[in-house]
């Protein structure tokens, strides 16, 4: 078996990951992934049905919208959205880069259909 090959999380980030939402797969881990992402200005309304989804903020700072209000976060904090809880992420400083943990089937967009929906993910 070949040596496992680490990664610079922001290093890769910064040099692959050209537009904000267009998340990008670091690694597998059993049947979930490890996806990366840069964050734009809103994202779309959403919920993962039959999914729970992880938020690790590497480097800047976000918001998850929730009907109900609004959790912000800052680099090293880390956030459970539970499955079927409507959210709506959003960056609150220039493109910040999130750590996101769910199964590897999970659409980013979940149950809303957009032009932000990403059905192929690159690896990096």
């Amino acid at each position: 078996m070949p040596v496992p090959r680490k990664i610079h999380l922001l290093e890769a980030a910064d040099a692959r990951i050209g537009k904000v939402f267009d998340p990008h797969i670091a690694g597998d881990v059993n049947d979930a992934q490890v996806k990366i992402a840069k964050f734009g200005e809103v994202f779309d309304w959403h919920a993962h049905e039959n999914e729970d989804e992880a938020f690790l903020v590497l480097r800047g700072r976000i918001a998850v919208d929730f009907r109900d209000g609004a959790v912000e976060m800052g680099e090293g904090e880390f956030l459970v959205v539970p499955k079927g809880v409507e959210h709506r992420p959003r960056s609150l400083t220039h493109e910040p880069v999130v750590l996101m943990f769910e199964p590897a089937t999970t659409l980013n967009t979940g149950n809303a259909d957009s032009a932000l929906t990403v059905t192929e993910l690159n690896r990096l």
